[in-house]
């Protein structure tokens, strides 16, 4: 499946407006803990590797033209095809191959996850707790299964956020505001990549 999100800070009015007539599907906790080689090889080429409570999940990017502030990732969940993206040989289960491979976890947080559905849109609340910080973001998103209509779902995500007066700009997903608070130099590096905008 590919994933086309865009990430939202929401003061309370812009919460109340984009959650009317929303359904309310439920909440849930779940703990992320993000995998790279000291080097950050997956990171820089935009990759990113997690293990949410215990499952192995690989984002790849899809489309590289993209001024629009919207995230398109391909998630991988299977862990063949995973260490196949990854390229390491499979030898042991995942996370002792990663291991082997110098893989380490390098981001650990804990997300309160309230997840509601509008139309065709997902929108999800989190707060997400990092231990010594924490931090408040919205993700609308639509999942689809061919590249080929990337630009309507990227389309549709403009049009909801323009009728609900939500700012079109760049905003941090957890992770890249992690790396910006802990380790500045990843950061710069992002940057500097066009991976961070």
């Amino acid at each position: 499946m590919i994933e086309i999100e865009k990430k939202f800070i929401l003061n309370e009015r812009e919460k109340e407006q984009i959650l009317k007539n929303a359904q309310f599907l439920g909440d849930k906790i779940f703990t992320d803990i993000y995998y790279d080689t000291k080097d950050y090889s997956l990171t820089l080429k935009d990759y990113w590797l997690r293990f949410r409570d215990g499952k192995a999940e690989l984002k790849v990017p899809v489309k590289k033209e993209n001024n629009t502030f919207i995230n398109q990732y391909e998630e991988i969940t299977d862990e063949d095809k995973i260490r196949q993206k990854i390229n390491i040989p499979k030898v042991k289960d995942l996370i002792s191959d990663l291991n082997v491979n110098n893989y380490n976890p390098f981001c650990k947080c804990k997300t309160t996850r309230t997840k509601y559905k509008k139309d065709i849109f997902s929108i999800d609340l989190d707060f997400v707790d990092f231990n010594d910080f924490s931090y408040n973001i919205a993700e609308v998103e639509i999942m689809i299964e061919k590249e080929t209509t990337i630009d309507d779902a990227v389309e549709k995500i403009n049009i909801f956020a323009k009728e609900n007066n939500l700012k079109l700009e760049s905003v941090k997903g957890k992770v890249i505001e992690y790396i910006n608070r802990k380790i500045p130099h990843l950061y710069s590096e992002l940057l500097n990549k066009g991976i961070v905008k």
